[in-house]
């Protein structure tokens, strides 16, 4: 299986480092020295890395061959992909791959189903499950533990306890409720 662990930024000095944005929770094992990842696009690939370092709170990458500052730049806006076995969990227990939440059922705690998860999507504040519901449109749901309150991979179904509004127009009808009460002088 293969996975999108960063996406190379624009090149830092004439050294031939580049910025990264990592999107990976492991990057300490997937983008460390003398690792080789395959890119897309894949002419700029396969990359190995030569060095890592941490600067101003940014990762920078040095890859091997890449000498000069136009080398770095020419890999800008490169997504690196890494090759995971299928079957590998991340070591935190509340963690999961993209590839293991896709297609799951998502019911609400009463075992009402949702959908299904065509999608992840990764913001900068958090992260969101794209559903398809059974009638063709979508729902988003915030991947946040207050919302999200159980994942069962071995049942291949997400649970969650939505606010209200979140998968239906309870908040819409709500606040239209209190709008024609206000209205009124009893």
């Amino acid at each position: 299986m293969q996975l999108v662990v960063a996406r190379i930024g624009r090149a830092h000095g004439i050294k031939g480092e580049v910025t990264v944005e990592v999107r990976t929770d492991e990057p300490e094992l997937r983008l460390a020295p003398g690792a080789v990842l395959t890119t897309d696009p894949s002419a700029t690939g396969p990359l190995t890395i030569a060095t890592g370092r941490v600067h101003s709170g940014r990762l920078l990458l040095r890859f091997e061959g890449v000498r000069d500052r136009s080398g770095a730049e020419a890999l800008r806006n490169t997504l690196l992909i890494a090759d995971v076995d299928p079957d590998e969990r991340p070591e935190e227990p509340d963690e999961y791959y993209d590839h293991q939440l896709m297609d799951l059922d998502v019911v609400t705690g009463d075992g009402t189903l949702v959908g299904r998860i065509t999608e992840i999507s990764h913001l900068p504040s958090q992260d969101l499950f794209v559903v398809e519901r059974p009638d063709g449109s979508e729902v988003l749901i915030p991947f946040v533990q207050e919302i999200v309150t159980e994942i069962d991979l071995d049942a291949q179904r997400a649970v969650i306890e939505p606010p209200p509004g979140l998968i239906d127009g309870d908040t819409v009808d709500a606040v239209k409720d209190e709008d024609d009460d206000a209205g009124d002088v009893g």
